[in-house]
């Protein structure tokens, strides 16, 4: 099951990078928790598919980098950039991402983490 959820987050990663966010929602449980990188508050269910499509960005493309398995739970290492919508600023960052599956094959948590926070994003993902 472990590669198979790699290519799931791949997927994920695809269509969020072309912006259809849609299917990018399909790989997750209804109720999916997201937690925000620095601190933020959880997005749960229907809150986490608005965030995805935010006004202030016009385009967005998040690329895994990295893949690390244990069990249920998969650390990426994924590299993003963005342009804002009105200010056209472009931003790149780095980030760890711990996706936890259920038994179904479906995401049941993603938890975002700044790049310098990998001691935090391993040991959310058991690797630590």
């Amino acid at each position: 099951m472990s590669q198979e959820n790699v290519e799931t987050i791949r997927r994920a990663y695809a269509a969020f990078s072309r912006g259809d966010f849609d299917t990018a929602r399909r790989v997750a449980h209804p109720e999916v928790v997201f937690v925000p990188p620095g601190g933020q508050s959880p997005l749960r269910g229907a809150a986490f598919r608005a965030w995805m499509e935010p006004d202030a960005i016009a385009e967005q493309r998040s690329e895994p980098r990295e893949f690390r398995v244990n069990g249920d739970k998969i650390l990426v290492r994924q590299h993003t950039r963005s342009r804002g919508a009105g200010s056209g600023i472009e931003l790149e960052a780095d980030f760890w991402v711990v996706w936890t599956f259920d038994e179904d094959g479906l995401v049941t948590r993603i938890e975002s983490f700044l790049v310098d926070q990998k001691a935090e994003a391993l040991e959310a993902a058991g690797l630590s």
